[in-house]
This record gives structure tokens, C-alpha cells and sequence, in this order.
């Protein structure tokens, strides 16, 4: 089997439940995923099956109660805090429904942080950081703060942050549920340009029939697992 056929990303009888005063909510029961290098993925479904648990799980922000998480087929579950924390900043590029970007700064500053985290030499992320927000359409709002800017330059700012390491995976929450019509779109065929460019993975949580129409697979929870919408 060649390394091509490899998943980039598995998920081995992985069990996950939050535990309540008075009772246990099962999310994940035993259940195996796949995650290929490229593949572009909607997670969808009603509310409350637990879609963002499951990319949180992905993104190894939240941890599974058993099972394993594999990536390159590397156990991530051997990973300490430190090394996880890393691992995350490298190779998960994360982008959620409310942008969670530093007020007071830049756009520019707030792209860099990524970056500056990883130890990156400041010239070179400063420029990467500028690469990314022109590719995203905010070349000339490189300085503003964040707060001057539009709902939806600032999820751009967001994607752009999320993307500036050249992460290998991209995970979005409901990336533009706090958007209008207009602005929604312009987000949704930027995420498709950028997979197809950069032939980064895609993961989506969404309730946006659209943007779930944009990926090539579709998924939801059902029974505690992962089964095909389509």
C-alpha cells in the first residue's frame, strides 16, 4: 500500500460521551474515521449530535474517552500538552463561526500570532502574513484594527490566521454563520480556491446546504457513528 492511500488522518474506535448530573450522552460509540490528504469534508445534521465535538476531536482540542487518534500514522494520544499544543499550531489551521481575533490589533498583527508562537523569525511570518491576507482579498486593510472591520473581513482575517502556517488540515465551525448572503458566498468559494491551490484538507461543520454542496463528502452522526449523508 502506498503512502497515497494512506489516511492522512484516522480515527480508531474512538469513544466519546459527556457525562450530566443525570445522565450520559453518548456522542461517539466505538467508531472508526478516515481522513485523506486533500479531501474536502461537510460534517452535517440537526443540532446537538455532536458535529463540533468530532472536528474538536480532529483537531485534538478536546480528547477522546477511548480510542485513538491518528495522524500520519503517528499516535496522537503519545503526544504530551507541549508537543500536541505544537502539533496544532503546524498542522491544524482552525477557523470557528465567531472569529476570535485580538481587539486592538491589526489585521496584520492578528494573522502573525500563529507565527510568532512557533518561534517563526518575525520578517519572515510578517511577509507570509501579508501573502495570505492579499490572497484573501485585505491587501489594502493590512493595518487596520480589527474592530474597523467589516463582519466579514474579519472572518477573512480569520481564515487567513488559520491559514498562515500552511496547515495541512483546515477545520471550520460554522464559518459563516454570522454572515450575510453576500459575504457568506465570497467565503465559501474562497475555502474551495484554497483547497484546490494549496490541496489542504477540508473539514466543515455546517448547516449551510451550499457550502456543504461545495465539498466532495459528506458525513453526520448517527448511533454514536460517522456514516455517509449522501
Amino acid at each position: 500500500m502506498d503512502n497515497q492511500s494512506l489516511p492522512l488522518m484516522s480515527l480508531q474506535s474512538v469513544s466519546k460521551c459527556f457525562h450530566s448530573k443525570s445522565s450520559d450522552i453518548e456522542i461517539l460509540n466505538n467508531t472508526v474515521f478516515d481522513v485523506y490528504k486533500g479531501e474536502t469534508i461537510a460534517i452535517v445534521g440537526s443540532s446537538g449530535i455532536g458535529k463540533s465535538t468530532l472536528l474538536n476531536l480532529i483537531g485534538t482540542i478536546d480528547k477522546p474517552d477511548s480510542g485513538k487518534i491518528f495522524f500520519k500514522g503517528n499516535d496522537l494520544s503519545l503526544y504530551n500538552d507541549e508537543k500536541l499544543a505544537g502539533f496544532r499550531n503546524m498542522k491544524i489551521g482552525f477557523v470557528f463561526q465567531f472569529h476570535y481575533l485580538l481587539q486592538g490589533f491589526s489585521a496584520l498583527e492578528n494573522v502573525m500570532i500563529p507565527g510568532l508562537i512557533a518561534n517563526k523569525n518575525k520578517k519572515i511570518i510578517e511577509k507570509l502574513a501579508i501573502n495570505m491576507l492579499e490572497r484573501v482579498g485585505l491587501s489594502l486593510r493590512l493595518r487596520h484594527r480589527v474592530e474597523d472591520l467589516s463582519g466579514g473581513e474579519q472572518q477573512r482575517v480569520a481564515l487567513a490566521r488559520a491559514l498562515v502556517m500552511a496547515p495541512e488540515v483546515l477545520l471550520a465551525d460554522e464559518p459563516t454563520g454570522n454572515l450575510d448572503q453576500r459575504n457568506s458566498n465570497s467565503v465559501h468559494v474562497l475555502i474551495h480556491e484554497l483547497n484546490e491551490e494549496l490541496g489542504m484538507t477540508v473539514i466543515v461543520v455546517t448547516h449551510n446546504n451550499e457550502l456543504a454542496g461545495m465539498m466532495k463528502r459528506r458525513v453526520t452522526i448517527r448511533d454514536g457513528k460517522i456514516i455517509s449523508a449522501n
